[in-house]
């Protein structure tokens, strides 16, 4: 049965994993695909914030099985205080299985991270600092660890003595920082690492395609959105990764048959954390009041997200660039109590209106949003649960936003919890 697959529209933070536990709940097995414990994932159950770096949300999901796949990078110390922290709280974590193809974070991977930030200096990326983009810089390079060499003491050994002598004579002789000790690594992943991870690891493609050739629901799920994507989002300013949906068969290692439901999460307004261009960014009250009543801090780094209208042609670009079956429209409640609403359907760029999203990003930065301007609804819409309960402003809100990408919108979040969602398909105009 071929797979579904869960990818944010925007800049992250889309709320992605409210709607794949929403998923979980009808799907046998759940896929990483890419990205590392730089991105976070918060779920609220029966009142319970649960917060995601690398384990697939679906883990709260009972009857689920959840797979990290070969295009994640993972810290492992991350990944056991995420187990321990699921164990005390009841969950079932021998369901996961850690694909061995995938690629270790090692201890001088967040160093380096965090020197070139400082070397950019007012030019820094903004990048979280966990060695992300490193790691992804020694797989392309064939330089990488991967999680079985955790298995594999001997080959562990070898690879990390030639890779940590060069990191070292750029740390001491670029930098001028300590070297690191090749037995103080091999301690902590050897020793420290390897017993507990070791029996979560094991073949993630076969697990996959198995469960494919049973018939069963695969739903991939990926960090950060499209609009961070190494290849397709504003760059530099972009993650170390492909967020967008073809990556699902690169990251997991299936075919794109396999995958035929595609939905993108959306925030009914638009959020970005760290640098980088936002045409419809707000810098007066309301830009205010949708990071108070959204709550926009970063799950990873606390840091403030910069908060603007929805955007229409970046949503309509990410519908191109994953071929989008559907949306699914987050955090509608926040906007319950303005006046008017916006939605960025142009933009101007010296006078010519804009209908894309420009590739260069000189001209992007230049973009001046086209507004069309809604009514808005002053009304509680968090116990709502259907689309007739709506406010006919609400309604029409959401209208207008499938009508402007021209994607049928399936999903509405209403809140935090997991039951605050209504799940119908809205018309579109023809």
């Amino acid at each position: 049965m071929p797979g579904t697959v869960v990818v944010g529209t925007q800049w992250g933070d889309e709320g992605k994993a409210k709607l794949i536990d929403l998923l979980a709940t009808r799907s046998d097995v759940v896929v990483r695909y890419q990205g590392g414990h730089n991105a976070g994932h918060t779920v609220v159950v029966d009142g319970e914030k649960f917060a995601f770096r690398l384990t697939p949300s679906g883990i709260l999901s009972p009857h689920t099985k959840v797979i990290i796949g070969n295009g994640v990078v993972v810290d492992p110390s991350t990944l056991l205080a995420e187990l321990d922290m699921l164990s005390a709280k009841g969950v079932d974590v021998s369901r996961l299985l850690l694909g061995g193809n995938a690629h270790l974070i090692m201890p001088y991977h967040p160093i380096l991270d965090r020197l070139a930030e400082e070397r950019r200096g007012a030019l820094a990326l903004g990048t979280t600092r966990n060695g992300i983009g490193p790691a992804y810089v020694d797989k392309v390079a064939r330089d990488g660890i991967r999680v079985q060499d955790l298995v594999h003491p001997d080959r562990f050994r070898e690879r990390l003595a030639a890779v940590l002598a060069e990191k070292n004579e750029i740390l001491t002789k670029v930098h001028g920082v300590a070297a690191l000790s090749f037995d103080d690594i091999c301690a902590e992943y050897l020793d420290g690492h390897a017993p507990l991870l070791t029996p979560y690891i094991g073949d993630s493609v076969r697990a996959i395609h198995e469960a494919l050739d049973a018939q069963q629901e695969v739903l991939f799920e990926g960090a950060q959105a499209t609009f961070l994507d190494i290849d397709h989002g504003t760059y530099p300013f972009v993650t170390s990764s492909n967020p967008v949906a073809g990556q699902a068969a690169a990251g997991s290692g299936v075919g794109p048959r396999d995958l035929s439901r595609i939905i993108g999460i959306a925030k009914a307004y638009v959020t970005r954390v760290g640098a980088g261009p936002f045409p419809t960014e707000l810098f007066d009250d309301v830009g205010s009041l949708l990071q108070e009543r959204g709550h926009e801090f970063g799950t990873v780094t606390g840091r403030r997200r910069r908060c603007g209208w929805f955007d229409a042609v970046m949503a309509r670009q990410a519908a191109r660039l994953n071929s989008l079956t559907e949306v699914a429209v987050t955090k509608l409640d926040i906007l319950d109590v303005l006046d008017e609403v916006k939605v960025c359907v142009a933009y101007d760029i010296g006078g010519e209106r804009v209908t894309h999203v420009p590739g260069d990003l000189g001209l992007l930065e230049r973009c001046v949003p086209i507004y069309e301007t809604l009514p808005g609804w002053h009304a509680d819409i968090t116990a709502v649960r259907s689309l007739a309960q709506l406010p006919p402003n609400a309604r029409r809100y959401l209208e207008f936003m499938g009508e402007v990408i021209g994607v049928p919108i399936t999903f509405v979040g209403v809140g935090p919890g997991r039951e605050q969602i209504i799940e119908q398909q809205m018309e579109m105009a023809s």
